[in-house]
């Protein structure tokens, strides 16, 4: 029976990656763990929101396409949208790329269960460590924080599997 409990689990997972804007870290974010969900033929749903609505309804950043290109994945289905309540409802996990937009989130949160709900993806890879991935979009570095999103979304399917 327990598993068949994780099984169940394992098949309805739906996780959602956020950032500020929802243009540079959280695209990349869904974009490759989607990826890794294709290469193993799980079932998982993935999906991206910002704490912001700045940028609703555009494309990811170029540079977050173009790193994601160089390593075989497409982004330019997405667009950008804010976080909205129902979030909570609709996802297992919700996973903040950095503090600010963990207390965005949680902030919003009425109940225990749905402040259970986020966590910061950096732990997956730095657990109890509360690292941030850095906001690339003034600073550059996409490279980098594309191979921080890699690890850190390994280690999400290898401890959810």
């Amino acid at each position: 029976m327990k598993h068949l409990f994780r099984a169940l689990i394992i098949i309805s997972m739906k996780i959602l990656m956020v950032c500020l804007g929802n243009i540079c870290r959280s695209p990349l974010a869904e974009g490759i763990l989607l990826e890794k969900i294709k290469e193993r033929n799980l079932s998982w749903e993935v999906d991206s929101a910002g704490t912001s609505g700045w940028h609703q309804g555009e494309l990811p950043d170029t540079r977050s396409i173009a790193v994601a290109k160089a390593h075989g994945i497409d982004l330019t289905y997405q667009r950008s949208r804010q976080f909205k309540m129902v979030d909570f409802e609709e996802f297992d996990l919700i996973l903040a790329m950095d503090s600010s937009n963990y207390s965005n989130i949680a902030r919003l949160a009425t109940t225990e269960r749905q402040k259970d709900k986020i966590k910061l993806i950096l732990n997956y890879t730095y657990p109890n460590e509360n690292r941030a991935v850095p906001d690339p979009y003034y600073e550059g570095g996409f490279e980098k924080i594309y191979q921080m999103l890699d690890t850190a979304c390994e280690k999400i399917i290898e401890l959810h599997i």
